[in-house]
């Protein structure tokens, strides 16, 4: 068994995952089938699925096989899921700055690694909504050297998330976080619809992924009296 073997069907049955072709809930090919489609030994086709299984793609059920599990990979005080998933049906994304070049700037609070300051960046800022109701403002930075033709694609399905997973097969792996009380300003109290100097919640992450080059910034503040910040994070 070659390395290289394994991690090509690994790499194969993780893209293929990523782009939906494998749903959650979904079997995977036995390993008497990837053997057979790939020409390759069990062993090959069991430290594959292996792999897999350590990543958190899929789970094993003795007997039936390998099933697509869902992702919600845990970042500490949050988790990593969808917008719609995480709050419901009725929810609504508005762009106040599309993604484009940027500046680093005192916006971000956690530390910026160096190799990412010695890039340009690319910002992105966005308005989240449940029903009718402004609920938080997201602001986004992460090298501009990282994602190549980024600024000419739209996001999947609306999602950051699903953009780097299907776009560049790209993964949250963890996150550092800081959380504080703000008073809003008047520029975030207008878009939330609040009174300026109405306390919000400002939440800092910087997200780790499955890419040792590309580092996520974010910059978030939350109106919490009517919808709780929870257990589940969204882009």
């Amino acid at each position: 068994m070659t390395e290289l073997k394994y991690k090509q069907i690994q790499t194969f049955l993780k893209e293929h995952i990523q782009k939906g072709m494998y749903q959650v809930g979904d079997y995977l090919p036995s390993e008497n089938e990837l053997c057979k489609r790939f020409l390759i030994t069990r062993t090959t086709a069991r430290k594959a699925l292996d792999e897999l299984l350590r990543e958190g793609f899929i789970e094993k059920h003795h007997g039936k096989g390998s099933r697509v599990r869902e992702r919600r990979k845990s970042l500490g005080l949050l988790n990593v899921k969808g917008f719609s998933e995480a709050v419901g049906e009725n929810v609504k994304t508005e762009f106040l700055t599309k993604p484009e070049n940027g500046i680093w700037n005192n916006g971000i609070l956690l530390p910026v690694q160096t190799n990412d300051k010695n890039s340009g960046c690319i910002f992105f800022e966005r308005l989240r909504y449940v029903g009718d109701d402004p609920v938080m403002v997201e602001k986004n930075w992460f090298s501009s050297a990282v994602l190549p033709g980024f600024l000419k694609k739209k996001f999947v399905d609306n999602s950051f998330f699903k953009t780097l997973s299907q776009r560049y097969f790209i993964e949250i792996t963890g996150s550092t976080q800081e959380l504080r009380a703000e008073f809003a300003n008047q520029n975030i109290a207008g878009l939330l619809k609040v009174e300026k100097g109405k306390p919000l919640l400002h939440i800092s992450v910087k997200f780790y992924t499955s890419s040792p080059k590309v580092n996520i910034y974010s910059e978030l503040f939350c109106n919490t009296e009517k919808y709780p910040v929870g257990n589940s994070y969204f882009l």
